[in-house]
Formats: structure tokens, C-alpha cells, sequence
């Protein structure tokens, strides 16, 4: 457990009138939180893209797996592509909006790998040869993303009229 005080900044969101905030976040993980979601598009992007194979790979019973497959294509994450006409079948591919989920999967499993610690945890590696290993920081200085030097940004709800009218 850390000891380290509550960094300037994030002790404000604590004093904020006690009502669901709107979230970014949370908005997400009702599209991708569901452990399914993620790991079925974990496959996706180490190239598996036929049922049976996500399915066996991922451990997911059939039935959760279609459901989670469907949310995933309804919210254009994925999308089928037929690959056989007698009978159907479908592949499954990530659109440019599920590649994008690529970096929050690198950056759990660099988490899991060090706080769950799984008996084996395949990484990524870049193009250079070297592991990798995901660093947070701000676009616009280049200064690492700690607790101490980030707080969230404050939308303050306004009521009534404005000074516009």
C-alpha cells in the first residue's frame, strides 16, 4: 500500500458535488470491459480471426463468446468478413477504431505482467528487436506521467444563464 499523498489537484475531484460523473472511461468499458471483449480482441490482433480458434484460445464458452463478438461488431470494433458461402462462415477482423484498443492491451499486459504475474505472459516486441515496454507520457513536454504530476481536468457544471446571455 503506498503511503504517498494525495498530489495537488486530484483532492478537488474529491469536493465535487456527489453525482455520477460523466466518463470517458466508463463509457468504454461498456463497449470492451467485459474480460471476453478483450482477450477475444487480443486474438484479433495476434492474427486469429475464425471462431473456433478464438474460442479455444481464449477459453470462452460459445454462447459468451457470440454475445461479446456481436456487442464488439455492433460498436465497430470488429467486423465480419465471409470466407465461406455453404455454409456461412466468418471471420473476424479489428477495424481501425478496435486497432486503436492496441496500446491499452499492451499496456494492461505490461501491468498484469508485473502485478498478476501470470506462470507465463507473452510480451510485444517492437521492430528494433527489443522488448516492449509502454511509457506514459505527456504529447505535448515529454514529461513522464506520474501520480504526483497529473490531475484531471475540472468541467465545472454552470446553471442558469451566462455571461452570453
Amino acid at each position: 500500500m503506498s503511503t504517498e499523498s494525495s498530489p495537488k489537484g486530484l483532492d478537488v475531484m474529491a469536493l465535487q458535488p456527489m453525482e455520477r460523473r460523466p466518463c470517458a472511461m466508463a463509457a468504454a468499458l461498456e463497449i470492451v470491459g467485459e474480460r471476453w471483449s478483450l482477450v477475444a480482441i487480443r486474438e484479433l490482433v495476434y492474427g486469429v480471426h475464425r471462431f473456433d480458434q478464438i474460442a479455444a484460445y481464449t477459453g470462452a464458452t460459445r454462447d459468451i463468446l457470440v454475445d461479446r463478438l456481436r456487442k464488439l461488431e455492433q460498436n465497430q470494433i470488429i467486423e465480419r468478413r465471409m470466407y465461406s458461402e455453404h455454409p456461412p462462415r466468418y471471420e473476424y477482423h479489428l477495424t481501425d477504431k478496435g486497432m486503436e484498443l492496441m496500446p491499452v492491451l499492451i499496456t494492461l499486459n505490461q501491468w498484469g505482467t508485473k502485478w498478476a504475474r501470470p506462470a507465463y505472459a507473452p510480451g510485444w516486441s517492437h521492430e528494433c528487436g527489443h522488448s516492449l515496454r509502454v511509457d506514459l507520457v505527456c504529447h505535448d513536454c515529454g514529461d513522464h506521467l506520474s501520480r504526483i504530476n497529473v490531475q484531471p481536468e475540472v468541467h465545472v457544471a454552470h446553471h442558469g444563464p451566462t455571461a452570453d446571455g
